[in-house]
């Protein structure tokens, strides 16, 4: 237990609440939406932060551990936003849920994205539900005056939310997929040269959601010399750092590779500092 400087124990700004489902919806093939009636936690909450969620369904069903879910939509005055990729027994039981039901959340947690206020222009790349870890990103930065551009990588058209992830922000989407070669290594490439050698050069850069696109992104910014972060996602047993079970390798200032937790340490990190998994 944490004590302040008068023996008296500290505030913890991180707990379990129950909070109230206020929408639950199918996004698209294979995403849902989940907003919940939080506005105090909505506000405590930066872009890049986690939740620890209990995937129990109205009947009270679903696995044991909790699971790690991005924030995706956050803020004062806005409803607490979870975009999920429904694939497994956990994340089948959260889009179970309806409005009106019950939801236990432990967070916010994790270090968030660190916008600077001398940047001007932003540039996201993310791939999938990585999406959903960056689009808080795009509302922060315009609120701050700073133009975003975003390259949004899926499979097929049908699988791409701009909307989503956009939101009021204004960002400029590129949009490129599988199915017509356009997310293909070399086609980024060519593309994220022609950006970083245009006159809308980004100031920064941030990615989730691909380790071939961060791979690609890390080489590029080095040898261009742009600043960058990245949201990395890994399983979680605690969410609080107690358990070691999301632990990753990072490379540390002085060049040694240390090892980090992921929930406590992260989720973001400095984009050259990580390594691929």
């Amino acid at each position: 237990m944490d004590l302040g400087p008068d023996g008296v124990a500290a505030d913890f700004p991180v707990r379990e609440q129950v909070l109230t489902v206020a929408e639950s919806v199918p996004v698209g093939r294979r995403y849902h939406r989940l907003l919940l009636n939080a506005p105090g936690l909505s506000a405590a909450s930066r872009p890049g932060q986690f939740f620890h969620l209990l995937c129990r369904d109205g009947g009270g069903n679903g696995p044991y551990l909790r699971r790690p879910m991005s924030i995706w939509r956050c803020g004062e005055g806005k409803p607490l936003g979870f975009l999920l990729h429904v694939k497994g027994r956990g994340t089948a039981a959260l889009a179970a849920l309806r409005a009106g039901d019950h939801l236990s959340v432990v967070g916010p947690l994790g270090q968030g994205f660190t916008l600077d206020p001398a940047w001007r222009r932003i540039l996201i790349l993310a791939r999938g539900v990585g999406l959903a870890t960056l689009a808080p990103l795009t509302e922060a930065a315009a609120a701050r005056g700073i133009a975003v551009r975003a390259v949004l990588s899926a499979q097929a058209p049908e699988d791409l939310m701009a909307a989503e992830f956009s939101g009021d922000s204004g960002a400029e989407i590129t949009p490129v997929f599988d199915s017509d070669g356009s997310s293909a290594v070399p086609a980024m490439e060519a593309l994220l040269r022609a950006t970083f050698e245009g006159s809308s050069r980004p100031d920064a850069v941030f990615t989730c959601g691909s380790n071939r696109l961060f791979l690609l992104l890390q080489r590029l910014a080095g040898e261009y010399g742009i600043p960058g972060q990245i949201a990395l996602e890994q399983q979680m047993g605690c969410g609080l750092g107690m358990c070691f079970c999301c632990v990753r390798q990072i490379r540390a200032p002085d060049g040694q590779v240390v090892n980090l937790r992921v929930c406590a340490e992260g989720p973001v990190f400095d984009l050259q500092a990580a390594l691929a998994w």
